[in-house]
């Protein structure tokens, strides 16, 4: 738009110079499994996995039939739900639940431990405990793209350092020439920060936005476990499980007596 010449920007040397630094930096600061969880997380960077509030509805009328045989049957009435989950006809009911590993898996372990007998307050301590694991697990891959970002900047003088260097020893040449060369170096500080504040960022934030997500709700399985293993009535825990929900994503109440309705029709 500006009339510049759009090929002047195809450096290659100096997107290697930033990009193969950048990249060595992450993995050397990535050891072990750590360089694993950092390619997976660079995966959902690219998409949304969030959970919409068709999600929510789904998982609240999951655990509203839960609550529902533990009030009629009491808690020994899941053990055949909870010991093969995959199998279970209430859980195959809810695709949008099974294709949520950990949280199945964080629902399941603690019906499970429900089940065996597990007290309130130790079943709020595993709670916390996993919940806490899993922000550290979710936030380490986050911090170390963070990092490699806001080096991207400073890569990108290094590589602009080279240029000048290789300017500097065609000084002999023709303005064309030495403009050329000095375009091409510039290009290189350009790019680290575009890459940086228009690229690794953006997907950093996109990554943890999207792990706060997850965690809310992982929130709203503990809030309805613990409401149920308190001894409240199916109807109070599930209103506690659903004030986990952030407001535009909170099914109404009158929407779930709706959905809990034709549960108790069907």
């Amino acid at each position: 738009m500006g009339g510049g010449p759009l090929a002047v920007l195809i450096q290659p040397n100096e997107l290697i110079v930033i990009g193969g630094a950048a990249a060595g930096t992450l993995i050397i600061s990535a050891p072990g499994k750590v360089g694993r969880r950092v390619l997976n997380a660079l995966k959902k960077g690219f998409k949304v996995d969030t959970p919409t509030s068709a999600d929510y509805v789904d998982l609240l009328k999951l655990l509203y039939q839960l609550f529902q045989i533990v009030r009629r049957e009491g808690l020994l009435a899941l053990e055949t739900h909870v010991t093969d989950i995959q199998n279970s006809p209430l859980f195959t009911k809810y695709p949008s639940v099974m294709k949520r590993h950990h949280a199945l898996s964080f629902l399941g372990e603690g019906l499970k431990q429900m089940v065996d007998g597990c007290t309130v307050e130790e079943l709020t301590q595993m709670f916390d405990a996993e919940l806490e694991t899993h922000h550290e697990e979710e936030h380490q891959p986050v911090g170390l793209l963070r990092t490699t970002s806001d080096a991207l900047p400073g890569l990108g003088i290094v590589a602009a350092v080279l240029g000048i260097v290789i300017t500097m020893a065609h000084l002999n040449g023709g303005p064309e020439e030495i403009g050329h060369h000095v375009a091409a170096a510039l290009v290189g500080t350009f790019l680290g920060i575009l890459l940086c504040y228009g690229v690794l960022s953006p997907i950093s934030t996109s990554i943890e936005l999207q792990s706060l997500a997850n965690a809310r709700y992982l929130n709203v399985i503990k809030n309805g476990l613990l409401a149920a293993a308190r001894g409240a009535n199916p109807a109070v825990a599930i209103e506690l499980a659903r004030r986990a929900i952030f407001l535009d994503e909170r099914p109404s109440a009158e929407e779930l007596d709706k959905e809990f309705q034709s549960l108790r029709n069907g």
